[in-house]
């Protein structure tokens, strides 16, 4: 490892790594080992994206492993394939053999378009090639940080432990222990699927809806109260699809007055209007292959609708000041948490674009209906935020955790994210208390007030179960035994509570 005498910290550095080659070779779970190593990666390159490559020796293309984006720390990406001679800066790193290390992108020849687009551009880059104990090519580590920097210190160890994981990954699928990189069939957890959190009867529905419309044309509309994480769901759709290496652009329909909006979503011609002194490209233009989000389409002013729908039925889009039309070629999805079918019948809301919007709806379900996903969430908030600090991650009291499950969320995902946010700062003990969380004294007693004493029990049962399973890592043995239990007993409880373990490590 001679490029760590680059580092400004190289010993700490090496410390972190040992930790890293330990975790992974200790890894028996092949569907989260690639997660955990671009995880690693980010956390020992500082960077905010980092991305896993297999090389798949028949086709020649890079299948995307795993990919790690500090914007969206829920969000992970199913499998997709690049052709490296298409992408420069792929191709160089293979037909080199040698790591590509780019300490400021704007002055570099490479086309960054195949990777995800921020608010903030990506200004450094290391791409790694990576290579197994026969020192043929195994695929390629990439590295992307937001500001510039230089990342050619990190090559030589990151691309040493990127290859030992890709080794481990294709050792565990020799034994058979996992299938294939993508999840089962029956996978329980969701986030391994689109990165969607949760095992609920609901979740599940909604990613086998997602599952219908990934390689299809059709455009979504994402229904749902505020806070159910409709954009989340949105760039899932476009990760897990075939535009993945495209751009997915956000525009809120509700934050622009009409004008601003048009020429936002439009683009246009220099002396269109006054302080026009340049064209400019629409998000239209700038999604062109991708994927483009409106959220809040209920908020559009109904002139831009009428243009919206000639975008939809037509592919082309028509600059302010343009004397003529372009094609574009946009996949869209809209979402709302308004009725617009209500809308349509006050006359706010064109019926014609209603129902082409509507093409393939998906509800999302509220936090109240996601039944056991309240926990999950909330540990994951709770890691992250732990992570984000730098600080050890917190534990749960049983009696926070049964408040948490009790509580209505009218705020959904989002509301439950910012709760756990506060309470991972106000702990101090590292066991996170009712005190800490700050729910409303009411919410409890009128919990107890709509459900009977049974539902009550139970949910207090089930809370109870989740937090032992999770400490015992799933393995049911381990748990009844600590319960003081028989295994069957144990077994009949979280039948009877629909409690799923379909991930649960260990004897089963």
């Amino acid at each position: 490892m001679t490029d760590l005498d680059q580092l400004p910290d190289s010993l700490a550095h090496a410390s972190a790594l040992i930790g890293c080659f330990t975790r992974i070779g200790l890894d028996s779970d092949g569907a989260s080992l690639p997660g955990a190593c671009v995880s690693a990666v980010a956390q020992l390159s500082h960077c905010e994206l980092t991305q896993l490559y297999r090389l798949d020796e028949a086709t020649g293309r890079l299948e995307l492993a795993a990919q790690h984006l500090s914007a969206t720390p829920s969000l992970a990406v199913a499998t997709s394939s690049i052709d490296p001679r298409h992408v420069p800066l792929l191709r160089d790193t293979l037909d080199q053999g040698a790591a590509v290390s780019v300490d400021d992108v704007q002055n570099s020849p490479y086309d960054l378009g195949f990777l995800p687009v921020l608010a903030s551009p990506w200004r450094a880059l290391l791409s790694v090639p990576l290579f197994n104990r026969l020192n043929t090519l195994t695929g390629v580590l990439l590295c992307a940080a937001q500001r510039p920097a230089a990342l050619q210190g990190y090559a030589s160890s990151l691309g040493q432990f990127a290859s030992f994981a890709l080794h481990q990954l294709a050792l565990l699928r020799s034994l058979r222990w996992v299938p294939a990189l993508a999840p089962p069939p029956r996978a329980v957890s969701l986030t391994g699927t689109y990165g969607l959190i949760g095992n609920s009867t609901a979740m599940a529905q909604t990613c086998q809806l997602i599952s219908k419309v990934l390689h299809t044309p059709y455009t979504v509309l994402l229904r749902g109260e505020t806070g159910t994480g409709k954009e989340v769901v949105a760039r899932a759709v476009h990760l897990a699809g075939p535009r993945a290496a495209k751009a997915f652009v956000v525009q809120n329909c509700a934050a622009f007055p009409e004008g601003l909006l048009e020429s936002e979503l439009f683009g246009y011609r220099k002396g269109a209007f006054t302080g026009a002194e340049r064209n400019y490209a629409g998000l239209f233009d700038a999604a062109h292959g991708g994927t483009l989000l409106l959220d809040e389409i209920g908020d559009m002013p109904l002139t831009l609708q009428a243009k919206l729908l000639r975008v939809l039925q037509e592919g082309e889009v028509r600059p302010l000041g343009a004397s003529a039309a372009h094609k574009v070629d946009v996949r869209i999805i809209a979402a709302t948490h308004r009725d617009l079918a209500a809308m349509v019948a006050e006359g706010s809301f064109r019926e014609d674009l209603y129902y082409r919007l509507a093409q393939f709806p998906i509800q999302l379900p509220a936090l109240r209906e996601r039944d056991g996903d309240v926990l999950q969430l909330a540990r994951h908030f709770a890691d992250k935020a732990c992570a984000s600090l730098g600080r050890t991650p917190v534990e749960w009291s049983n009696i926070a955790l049964d408040q948490l499950s009790s509580h209505a969320f009218p705020g959904n995902v989002r509301e439950l994210k910012c709760l756990v946010e506060r309470a991972v700062l106000l702990c101090d003990d590292n066991v996170i208390l009712p005190a800490h969380l700050s729910l409303p004294q009411a919410s409890a007693a009128t919990a107890v007030d709509d459900v009977t004493l049974r539902q009550r029990l139970e949910r207090v049962e089930r809370v109870f179960l989740l937090d032992c399973l999770h400490k015992n890592r799933g393995n049911r043995t381990r748990t009844a035994r600590e319960l003081g239990v028989a295994r069957r007993t144990l077994l009949y409880r979280l039948a009877r509570l629909n409690i799923p373990c379909g991930e649960a490590s260990g004897e089963r």
